[in-house]
């Protein structure tokens, strides 16, 4: 569609509901990897992107079921029989949010090796701020072939880290490999956007002890385990901004 004519003079009214926010429901989706207990999400948006990262976390070994939906998509996610820790390029390619595999990946299997990300046309975006902080916490990773090759032979430990500019992904990753390193991870200059907070709220309902969300410092004390949760996804503020607009 090369443009959209809107003529005024009609008075709008009633109510629309808002789906489910992709950006928010992405890293809730690669946080199943964390756990071997179900996770399950709802108010997942029926979206590409989404069925992306569903074929990369079934790819992994990951059960995916379920339908995403306007409103009320459920997506029930069992990362209990994981045969896999490589996300392909063929897959990762499609979406830059893939990279969010990254961190769960390492956190609970110790390896990972992970297709550098496309998909995204904003800017440049690199993930090099997700390589830096999880060597702060130990990891030894090699950018090599297309792929970032990383292990943690004896698990990720906590550190304190600042990110030198706000990230959102690089948060989100930080957050869910923190959730099970040893030790205590402090996270400055954190990205506080209501999809880290969303992505935080599942973590504690999973059993993580994240406090400070929604500020620029926040505090992952690491646990043992992870068990599964079942969590509701926020709505999607650019959709309802996108409304307001219409309305006004």
């Amino acid at each position: 569609m090369d443009k959209i004519i809107i003529r005024g003079g009609v008075a709008l009214r009633g109510t629309i509901p808002i789906s489910g926010a992709k950006n928010a429901a992405l890293p809730l989706m690669a946080a199943s990897l964390l756990t071997t207990e179900p996770l399950i999400l709802s108010n997942i948006p029926a979206l590409g992107d989404i069925g992306t990262l569903g074929d990369v976390l079934s790819g992994l070994g990951v059960k995916v079921a379920g339908n995403g939906g306007s409103t009320d998509g459920v997506l029930t996610l069992d990362a209990s029989g994981v045969t896999g820790t490589t996300a392909p390029y063929d897959l990762v390619r499609k979406m830059r949010a893939s990279v969010l595999v990254l961190g769960p990946l390492l956190a609970r299997f110790r390896t990972a090796t992970v297709s550098l990300p496309g998909g995204c046309a904003i800017g440049t975006r690199p993930v090099d701020l997700h390589i830096r902080v999880l060597e702060q916490m130990g990891a030894d990773i090699e950018p090599k072939d297309g792929y970032i090759h990383a292990v943690a032979p004896h698990g990720l430990r906590g550190a304190e880290i600042r990110f030198p500019g706000v990230t959102v992904g690089g948060t989100e990753n930080l957050l869910m490999a923190a959730a099970l390193a040893d030790g205590e991870t402090v996270i400055e200059n954190a990205a506080r956007e209501p999809e880290v907070a969303a992505l935080a709220d599942c973590l504690k309902a999973m059993g993580a002890d994240i406090s400070g969300v929604g500020t620029e410092r926040v505090v992952v004390r690491g646990v043992k385990v992870l068990g599964g949760a079942t969590f509701t996804n926020i709505p999607d503020r650019i959709e309802a901004g996108s409304y307001a607009v219409a309305a006004a």
